[in-house]
């Protein structure tokens, strides 16, 4: 493990500066993995993407645990998935014991006003940097164009993006004569992960179910577990997706149970969407908000009991996607033996080119560019600054997020 440990010590810096959602963490592997030090190649970064826009969870933190298992199998897998998440994990947990202390509006503070400009500016980079290596022949010139459009007007949609990537690969696959079979030696394939991936998800959710039908004392804390594992195993689409699936199951939903089920998990929907409108904010993954909502939803049982709930929302939201990506990802590497899947990446990377593009273009939809006033000037510069600096000079991500932090305090 102790050769690993520069790239431990990347994993680490990206966990405290990646910031923008899974998009633009892409573009910000894409600076840190690939072009400053190449622990892998645009094409494996591009591949390791794609299919993990395929599996529910959450997408770039499947991405980053493939890099830490390319590099040294499961247990660098873990280790980087555990670097990736803590820094996140404890500053929306930690959110959950401040709340109470703070009215809400003041942690909309000024000082992250630049970062949705920031991360624009990431996501033009990124889209430019795999434009070049993705968009090669009209099918993917195609596709990436219907891609930027779909994802852009439907974005909301949990299954646009699985969706897009599985029919992009059906559409490269029309001519079979472009690229010939390719034979790769098959791999063992390891089931442990999936049974247990399965057995927690049946388990939790019968033993939820029983905990309730009985309302046992303490049942609080399986409850929360099975909800946060089950939201983790089966959504699409990453943290934009989750958040509302959450505000939903702990925020809404208890309003309408609690005549029946009294002793239902809930938090008040203003916390919900504090913690909602923070995690965007933060650095590192947007899943991180299952440990401010684990710590809210255990409140009132006190602080130790918070903790505790911070750190089984923690595990819920995240086990499922390192558990899932483990166990796909042998699986994927055998099917590639076949020209089939070969061809599907030439149309897996034109959709995710696509589908960049469109976050640029829809996140730019919230931010101030041209109505004329200083703040827009400054958020179009900014835009203009972090592509330049990323396109023409070696000057790490976590100087660009810093420079944004520094800019939105002094104005």
């Amino acid at each position: 493990m102790l050769r690993h440990i520069p790239f431990l010590k990347a994993v680490f810096l990206h966990s405290v500066t990646a910031v923008g959602g899974p998009q633009a963490h892409l573009a910000m592997m894409l600076k840190t993995f690939v072009q400053q030090t190449p622990y892998v190649t645009e094409a494996e970064l591009m591949e390791y993407n794609g299919f993990c826009n395929l599996l529910p969870g959450a997408s770039s933190t499947q991405t980053l645990t493939l890099i830490g298992y390319k590099r040294g199998g499961v247990p660098l897998a873990v280790v980087t998935l555990l670097i990736w998440i803590t820094p996140a994990c404890l500053l929306m947990g930690s959110l959950s014991f401040l709340l109470r202390y703070m009215d809400a509006k003041t942690l909309h503070t000024n000082v992250f006003k630049y970062i949705p400009a920031m991360a624009v500016g990431f996501l033009a980079y990124a889209s430019v940097a795999v434009f070049r290596i993705s968009i090669r022949n009209p099918i993917t010139w195609l596709i990436m164009i219907i891609c930027a459009g779909a994802t852009y007007f439907y974005f909301h949609l949990p299954g646009i993006f699985p969706a897009l990537i599985v029919l992009s690969g059906i559409a490269t696959n029309l001519s079979q004569k472009r690229i010939p079979q390719k034979e790769v030696k098959p791999r063992k394939i390891k089931w442990w992960n999936i049974w247990l991936f399965a057995f927690l998800f049946l388990a939790a959710g019968v033993l939820s179910e029983v905990a309730r039908k009985n309302n046992w004392p303490n049942r609080t804390p399986i409850n929360l577990f099975e909800n946060t594992y089950r939201m983790g195993s089966l959504v699409f689409g990453g943290g934009h997706v989750l958040m509302p699936l959450m505000y939903e199951q702990f925020s809404v939903r208890p309003d309408q149970v609690k005549v029946r089920d009294p002793n239902v998990v809930q938090i008040d929907k203003e916390e919900m969407m504090t913690g909602i409108g923070m995690v965007r904010a933060m650095p590192g993954p947007v899943f991180a908000i299952g440990s401010f909502t684990g710590g809210m939803a255990l409140e009132k049982y006190g602080p130790a009991m918070q903790v505790i709930g911070c750190i089984i929302g923690s595990i819920a939201i995240f086990l499922p996607s390192a558990l899932l990506v483990l166990f796909f990802y042998p699986i994927w590497y055998n099917l590639k033996k076949y020209a089939v899947i070969y061809r599907s990446l030439e149309g897996i990377n034109a959709a995710v080119v696509g589908i960049m593009i469109a976050a640029t273009l829809f996140i730019s939809r919230d931010i101030s560019l041209f109505d004329g006033r200083m703040n827009s000037i400054v958020n179009l510069a900014v835009i203009l600054m972090t592509f330049v600096i990323l396109q023409f000079t070696r000057i790490a991500s976590p100087f660009l997020v810093l420079g944004a932090l520094l800019l939105g305090y002094l104005l």
